[in-house]
């Protein structure tokens, strides 16, 4: 599957023969070495074929078109200096050789990033007639990436890219990074004598420790590559190609993290999975969409990226094709949607850019709807392969893989601070752990987050089975209801205020669950009325669902609904206040089908602090609706 990283370029043009009676040497030797080129070239056997013309230049330094060829074959291997001077010398001698001289030293300059010189070579060759319509072609792309690149270079951004270490990197080739929303989990795409899944962990020092095979049940002695993981850590998505259980060529599944397991791959299916190439899957951080590339018909290039809505119950919708202001003529790869569901980043060879893949980053205009893409700039860019940009939780630090820079050998993996104009919006996480209060005995449970302004479901993820451990992000700016629940015990309630602020730390705390005995109890924390009133604001009716669905799945439980104020003003007014809070939402729970029997209302006033009233945050936290088993 090194499809998934290495696709699209601009493909080189043929090497240039000439002719062997127009050859410019007469030493019989040189012309057999030069003749010996010819058939190491036809066997890609690029090294042999540049001693075979070294030789032939040892016996006729003159001989032009050895100078020529070898340049063509140093380009071949994106010697791109070496290759430059090697045209440039026959230029210097017979600038006419071929109609071509120019092309091939302007493809040296842009591949050296020398932009303005790249420009003028090509614009030169433009004027030459009678080119093929697959010169033109080429020709005509190159024209746009250079007058592109020749104005963005002029405006460089902040790139010191660091080697993630020998505990990741080795003499093969590692790529497409995946990293968990706590940055403390990586896992990758290594390819020695196949493409397999590896996994790592951050030790002391925050440097990664060795590797190891993500899973035997995952691992197969066939490809498996282009991966995402859920920011939770608790779901993989791949590709795998061939497989038996496949639709097409490229497939997508997916695993579970089961305890300390991962679950057999199943194939999702269609209508993800087509006859055609699925590939490269990224969800979304509230798992319900799904990104990912496809070749099927009906798209704006040869690959298009696509996205698919969770249906539930192991279903999703008919995949949609993000757009032209997204998709171009060419191939688009590689998506990453960030955690705050408004940032895209991906590689694409059809908009302007710096030569081959360029990575690309687009914001939402609307619900489904995207603005045009950003070119990331110079030098993260160049005029190579660049794609599977991974960014982290915080939008601070990005991951990717490159083999143009100094590493331990093939395509290895790095990570630089990312410039703030490319930067998605702020998200920070909320880790903890789910566990029985009266036993502390590990969870399994379901853990929801939803803003209460839209309703929008931010995330939905469940805890470890073995662990009672979960992750979720949240996008900072607004304000979420957060719930877990698990049958047999009330749930558990709180909210974070995330309105007004540019960063917030991590949200680490522990979910204690109570079963449903008789003195149970929660507050519920997503319950809002109005200023001194007891009218329900709409934000609550979030909460309220929760309870419904509780009491609706509980028949046989009884309980108290209390209201309870700080310590501010009058007793009789806090006593009142209470008591009315209270009973509006016991009217609301009548009012939704639930048997007024199950149910009794009480206010207590400023009686029942469960914090300090000499802070805002203590006073806040006493002001509260709370649930009690009964019966």
């Amino acid at each position: 599957m090194k499809k998934t990283i290495l696709l699209f370029s601009i493909f080189f043009l043929p090497i240039i023969s000439f002719s062997q009676d127009k050859l410019s040497s007469n030493n019989v030797r040189a012309v057999s070495a030069y003749n010996r080129s010819n058939l190491s070239l036809g066997q890609k056997l690029y090294n042999t074929a540049i001693r075979d013309l070294e030789e032939a230049l040892r016996f006729d330094p003159n001989f032009i078109e050895a100078h020529y060829r070898l340049g063509d074959v140093y380009k071949k291997l994106s010697e791109y200096r070496k290759s430059l001077n090697r045209y440039q010398y026959v230029e210097s001698i017979n600038p006419t050789i071929t109609k071509h001289l120019g092309f091939e030293i302007a493809e040296c300059y842009f591949n050296l990033h020398r932009y303005d010189s790249a420009l003028t070579y090509f614009e030169t060759y433009a004027q030459v007639p009678d080119l093929s319509e697959n010169r033109r072609k080429v020709l005509d792309k190159y024209l746009v990436n250079t007058r592109f690149s020749v104005e963005a270079i002029k405006t460089q951004i902040p790139y010191e890219p660091k080697n993630l270490g020998a505990g990741i990197n080795t003499i093969y080739q590692e790529y497409l990074p995946t990293v968990t929303a706590d940055d403390s989990t990586i896992i990758f795409t290594r390819r020695s004598n196949q493409e397999d899944f590896y996994v790592s962990t951050k030790g002391n020092e925050n440097l990664w420790i060795k590797a190891l095979p993500l899973s035997t049940a995952i691992n197969t002695t066939g490809n498996e590559g282009a991966q995402c993981i859920s920011p939770d850590g608790q779901y993989l998505y791949f590709a795998g190609c061939g497989r038996e259980d496949g639709l097409g060529k490229c497939d997508i599944y997916f695993s579970k993290l089961v305890g300390n397991n991962w679950s057999k791959p199943q194939n999702i299916g269609a209508p993800i999975n087509s006859p055609y190439w699925e590939s490269q899957p990224s969800l979304s951080a509230d798992g319900m969409r799904l990104y990912f590339v496809s070749d099927r018909k009906g798209g704006y290039g040869s690959y298009d990226i696509y996205v698919s809505r969770n249906l539930g119950n192991g279903k999703w919708s008919n995949p949609v094709n993000l757009g032209p202001n997204i998709n171009s003529a060419g191939s688009e790869l590689s998506p990453f949607i960030h955690p705050d569901n408004q940032t895209l980043y991906f590689s694409s060879d059809g908009w302007p850019g710096f030569g081959q893949n360029d990575i690309f980053y687009a914001k939402k205009s609307g619900k489904f709807a995207w603005e045009k893409p950003v070119n990331i700039g110079f030098p993260i860019n160049t005029s190579q392969e660049e794609s599977s940009l991974f960014i982290s939780n915080d939008g601070k630090k990005a991951y990717f893989a490159s083999s143009s820079l100094q590493g331990f050998g093939g395509l290895d993996l790095y990570s630089f601070e990312l410039y703030e104009k490319a930067r998605p919006n702020m998200v920070t996480y909320v880790k903890g752990n789910v566990f029985d209060k009266n036993t502390a005995q590990k969870l399994f449970s379901t853990v929801e987050i939803i803003d209460i302004n839209t309703g929008d479901t931010v995330a939905q993820t469940t805890s470890n089975e073995a662990t009672g451990q979960f992750l979720a992000s949240l996008p900072v700016g607004k304000t979420y209801a957060f719930n877990v629940y698990r049958e047999g015990y009330l749930f558990y309630s709180d909210q974070f205020i995330l309105e007004n602020k540019k960063f917030v730390e991590a949200f680490k705390l522990p979910v204690p669950l109570s079963p449903i005995t008789v003195g149970a109890k929660i507050s519920l924390r997503n319950i809002f009325f109005e200023t001194n009133s007891f009218k329900l604001k709409n934000e609550s009716k979030y909460e309220l669902v929760k309870l419904n669905e509780f009491l609706k799945g509980n028949p046989s439980v009884r309980i108290e609904i209390s209201g309870h104020t700080d310590n501010v003003g009058a007793d009789l007014a806090n006593q009142t206040l209470s008591t009315n809070r209270a009973k509006a939402v016991y009217d609301y729970m009548i009012k939704q089908g639930i048997d007024p029997k199950r149910l009794v209302f009480k206010g207590y006033g400023k009686t029942q602090p469960m914090d300090v009233n000499s802070t805002e945050a203590g006073r806040a936290r006493n002001r509260r609706t709370e649930v009690k088993i009964i019966e």
